[in-house]
């Protein structure tokens, strides 16, 4: 092959159409990528256990970015040096406390695949709840939590969402919070300087691959480090604008193989032979 290249892919927006599965012909180029010699790594705001279904669908063997940074680890070798970054137990009771003075509907905390919610909500435990998972715990924070969490959830009321994230900014030198898109208006929080970027420059480095081949696929605020770091940042055509405007290249959306089309053109797969 000519010039071996990492790929990275978010999920959610971008390799997953918006019914949560893989689009059958970006399957088909991902593999056929992977057939050719890249390297293909998913690199998610999920945590783990949310992610690894997709990772086996596509046989990977490469390590994975969960929690937008704050777990990178390798599903298949648990000799890999796996890298762990939680919010300190501390910062974290500050800010479920400071959420709760405020008022929400509710909080999550996740340490690696543990779920801890603050109140019983059904909707919210169908999405965390997967089927190879531990129970969720649920009851008080306060109490219940008592190790550093990987990452916080915040369900907010929508109308003080702008009050919350001002709230957080007090605790800007700890963390990082970013908003899900809808219908999800939920804040994510997790260990200050953790981002995709992270996780991709330790996998781009394991692998002696340099930036200008490094190619990442994604659509949300989370994905704007790795696409700004990425050599070939790809924006989907579903991406905020803010995304847009930072990547190198803009692609069809998540519903019409947008990884497909790109990776074809710009690998010149279907020039090879399969």
């Amino acid at each position: 092959m000519d010039k071996q290249h990492l790929i990275a892919l978010d999920l959610d927006g971008t390799l997953l159409t918006d019914d949560k599965v893989i689009n059958a012909e970006t399957k088909e180029v991902v593999l056929n990528a992977i057939h050719q010699g890249h390297i293909v790594v998913i690199a998610t705001g999920r945590p783990h256990r949310a992610s690894i279904d997709f990772y086996h669908e596509l046989g990977l063997k490469t390590p994975m970015v969960n929690f937008n940074g704050a777990l990178i680890h390798h599903p298949t070798d648990h000799k890999w040096d796996a890298l762990h970054s939680p919010l300190s137990i501390r910062t974290a009771h500050k800010i479920i406390d400071t959420c709760q003075q405020l008022g929400v509907k509710n909080i999550l905390a996740e340490v690696m695949d543990d779920v801890y919610l603050d109140q019983h909500d059904e909707e919210i435990m169908s999405i965390f709840q997967t089927k190879n998972d531990n129970p969720i715990s649920i009851g008080r924070l306060q109490a219940n939590l008592k190790e550093d969490p990987t990452s916080i959830l915040i369900h907010p009321e929508e109308d003080k969402i702008r009050r919350l994230r001002e709230e957080l900014d007090v605790h800007a030198s700890l963390i990082d919070h970013r908003k899900w898109g809808a219908p999800w208006h939920v804040i994510e929080i997790v260990r200050a300087g953790m981002n995709k970027a992270v996780g991709l420059h330790k996998i781009a480095h394991y692998f002696h691959i340099p930036q200008d081949r490094i190619i990442a696929f994604g659509d949300e605020d989370n994905d704007l480090e790795m696409i700004d770091y990425a050599g070939v940042g790809v924006a989907m055509g579903n991406a905020i604008d803010e995304l847009k405007g930072v990547a190198k290249h803009v692609t069809h959306s998540n519903q019409e193989n947008g990884i497909g089309e790109f990776l074809n053109e710009y690998l010149k797969l279907n020039k090879k032979a399969m």
